[in-house]
């Protein structure tokens, strides 16, 4: 059988891969997403992306920015990294443009079935996955399944209280969210306001951390401890076998690792003191081999 195609929608980069059905990558082909030219762009660059790959496939599956209605493909809401993302109907037109069947999911839930597939979660049924990057997203799989919930918008884990955030807008609107003093731009935003050197990523506060810059190690290790404190919480709640941590904000280094974990510790309830905390394995590729995933599932 011919292989079929994983893509990756965010909204910075698109990414696709083609994968055969033992999940290996064969082939990836990645371009820009070309957000602020609108919608139908956005869909454009996704099938060019396999097209690039130069060979027939059987299905596609799609982990795309964005709350994503998983039974129609469509897309119910998304931020401004995708203007008017919200209300395209993208399996309908992606199977119009690439006449396969199509599957659609949301990046992280895609990128929590990557890891369950392949990656740090295989053989694990019941796992947390969080991605913490430009913002904080969750996925919880339960016997082995995403968790959508009523509405497909479960797994928002940024948009969690943590006492370190009362009264720090949040980029939903409201204010005191675990997203507001722990994502990327949070943290770098934080250390601008120390009035220090300027820093021009979050990687080069990581390396003025891992060098003794005590202004670096505090934004690193308070937002650390904030995210831990919110995913602490969210596993009291719902009893994870393991949780992953995924996303750009994880190559930060021991500076956030450790109060990360101590901090997810301190909040466990003592039946839950064995879960697990620790890094997913297949880093850039995940989203796009769980989205194949999904489309191995339709072809089956």
């Amino acid at each position: 059988m011919s292989p079929v195609a994983g893509i990756d929608i965010g909204g910075t980069k698109t990414a696709a891969g083609l994968v055969d059905s033992n999940g290996t990558l064969l082939r990836r082909h990645t371009l820009p997403t070309p957000a602020a030219d609108g919608p139908r762009a956005v869909v454009a660059a996704a099938v060019r992306a396999v097209r690039e790959l130069g060979e027939p496939v059987a299905a596609v599956g799609v982990g795309s920015a964005g709350v994503v209605d998983p039974a129609t493909g469509r897309i119910v809401s998304a931020t401004d990294a995708l203007p008017g993302w919200a209300g395209t109907e993208l399996r309908r037109d992606l199977e119009q443009a690439l006449g396969v069947p199509v599957s659609v999911d949301n990046d992280v839930h895609a990128h929590a079935l990557g890891e369950a597939w392949l990656g740090a979660a295989a053989g694990r049924r019941h796992v947390l996955l969080v991605a913490v990057g430009t913002g904080i997203g969750g996925s919880q799989l339960i016997d082995g399944r995403v968790h959508h919930g009523a509405r497909s918008v479960a797994g928002h884990a940024g948009h969690v209280p943590v006492p370190s955030a009362v009264g720090v807008p949040c980029t939903c609107g409201a204010s005191g969210h675990a997203e507001a003093v722990a994502s990327g731009p949070a943290l770098l935003a934080a250390y601008a306001r120390r009035g220090v050197a300027p820093a021009s990523s979050l990687a080069e506060v990581s390396a003025r951390a891992g060098a003794g810059d005590p202004a670096a190690r505090h934004v690193l290790r308070t937002g650390a401890k904030a995210l831990g404190e919110a995913l602490g919480g969210i596993v009291n709640m719902t009893d994870p076998e393991l949780v992953l941590v995924g996303g750009g904000v994880g190559n930060c280094g021991q500076e956030w690792w450790e109060p990360l974990r101590d901090a997810f510790a301190a909040e466990l309830l003592p039946p839950l003191k064995d879960v697990e905390l620790r890094p997913g394995s297949l880093g850039g590729d995940a989203a796009v081999l769980g989205a194949a995933r999904l489309a191995w599932e339709a072809v089956r």
